[in-house]
């Protein structure tokens, strides 16, 4: 058989599904690694979708949490005033932060900076000029895509000060190459300092306040997962309802008309239903939550623990995020987690991997 297609240089996007147990979480002992907690790692855009009757009990555990509106900076600043003065030391070696520089990581030079790494998305132009030691980022080996480097470095090792020969070429690169100044989004994830070094380059503060979309009649399928889908050959049966499930709660994301109560749309449009037998679909208002902006890894990992404290266990919730850019905060672009009813220990886990 011919492939009539044309050959593509990315890797097909690709969704990994976990179906685990969590234990009852503690918001300010967070675990650091493992899943689904580890999963939470992009995070531009935030979807709760959960049943009408909890909504305001949620709403009003993150507001006493200081968790409804959080809040970032958009800031004009060289990358060389990065790596300078009370920013430097205040920011980066005792506190921490992230920041995003504005622009498309396969396109124009961009640099991130989590947990003090600085990383540099250059073109090869730009990397060939600074002079700096990195390694080929990307795609490559492809006529008419222009190859791309990263270069990283560590900004709280200790050789990473004034006066140490590779801090001093970074700096350099900075002051002749990379000199030029660039929007960035900032946050800063721990105690602001007495005097705030920010502030002399007139920041410009956003406030994330929640979207909230409320009394949504929903059709809503059976959310437990069958238990044959977990025997030995239970598989398909598995794979059939992780794929059934997603499509429909990223459809109630969507806010699409096709899982809306009495919608009787022409089945020459569109012959979709919600998943499972006819008797075990119900009605249901839902509500959904949704923030857009630049918030850190722990703010949605701590929005989870506030959520699982909040929801009844005889309740179901789902929370979805997506990032600007895969690569810039984690690896997954896009992560979902369902806790269906009646099972507060159990949750389902899509996390999906773009292109790279």
């Amino acid at each position: 058989m011919l492939s009539f297609t044309a050959p593509s240089i990315y890797h097909s996007p690709k969704c990994f599904v976990t179906y685990g147990t969590m234990g009852h979480p503690d918001p300010k002992q967070l675990p650091a690694k493992g899943k689904p907690w580890s999963s939470f790692l992009a995070q531009d855009f935030v979807d709760l979708v959960l049943p009408q009757g909890v909504a305001e009990a949620v709403k009003d555990r993150l507001e006493a949490a200081q968790l409804l509106t959080p809040t970032y900076h958009r800031v004009i600043m060289k990358l060389g005033q990065v790596l300078e003065g009370d920013f430097f030391t205040e920011y980066i070696k005792l506190g921490n932060v992230i920041m995003l520089s504005a622009g498309r990581l396969d396109a124009d030079d961009v640099f991130t900076l989590k947990d003090g790494t600085l990383s540099l998305y250059l073109a090869k132009e730009t990397y060939e000029r600074a002079g700096l030691i990195g390694k080929p980022y990307g795609v490559k080996g492809k006529r008419g895509i222009k190859p791309r480097w990263i270069v990283e470095y560590d900004l709280r090792h200790p050789s990473m000060l004034h006066g140490k020969k590779g801090f001093e070429r970074l700096l350099s690169a900075c002051h002749n190459v990379l000199n030029k100044p660039v929007t960035w989004l900032f946050r800063n994830i721990s105690e602001v300092p007495s005097s705030d070094p920010l502030q002399k380059h007139f920041p410009v503060k956003y406030t994330s306040a929640p979207g909230l979309s409320k009394d949504l009649r929903t059709l809503t399928p059976r959310l437990a997962m069958p238990h044959t889908a977990l025997n030995d050959l239970g598989h398909l049966e598995f794979d059939e309802y992780s794929v059934d499930i997603y499509e429909w709660l990223s459809l109630i994301r969507l806010q699409s008309p096709r899982v809306a109560a009495g919608d009787n749309v022409d089945q020459y449009i569109s012959t979709y239903t919600p998943p499972g037998h006819v008797e075990e679909i119900r009605e249901e208002a839902l509500c959904k939550l949704t923030w857009e902006g630049f918030m850190p890894s722990s703010w949605t990992q701590r929005l989870l623990a506030e959520i699982v404290l909040a929801v009844t266990p005889k309740q179901w919730f789902a929370l979805s995020t997506t990032a600007f850019a895969k690569g810039t905060i984690g690896e997954a672009s896009e992560c979902t987690l369902m806790r269906p009813p009646n099972a507060p220990g159990e949750y389902f886990l899509w996390d999906i991997h773009g292109h790279s």
